[in-house]
């Protein structure tokens, strides 16, 4: 069994995630390529000592961007692919991702 750290890599937090923590009690991290739902949830449970009530993933494809360094080099790149997780607790449970004040 892997370290909880190892399977959930950092928390997103954007205006849609923030939405969705204060109206619905659910909580979006970025996850190992490899990790899977139960896993998600066991290292979420442990990280922050609260109940998971479900878990939904997503695999985002990175995608193929162009590089403009001058006006010869036109280097092609790739962005990362990365795995979303989707995690709603229980009622009454919360994370403290970030100070407020």
């Amino acid at each position: 069994m892997r370290e909880p750290y190892e399977v959930v890599v950092q928390p997103i937090v954007s205006e849609k995630t923030t939405r969705q923590m204060e109206a619905r009690n659910t909580y979006t991290f970025k996850v190992a390529l490899d990790a899977n739902k139960i896993e998600v949830k066991r290292a979420v449970e442990k990280l922050f000592d609260v109940t998971v009530t479900d878990v939904r993933t997503m695999m985002y494809a990175g995608k193929a961007k162009r590089g403009f360094m001058g006006r010869q080099n036109r280097a092609m790149g790739r962005r990362p692919s990365f795995k979303k997780a989707v995690v709603t607790l229980a009622e009454g449970d919360h994370i403290e991702l970030y100070e407020v004040g």
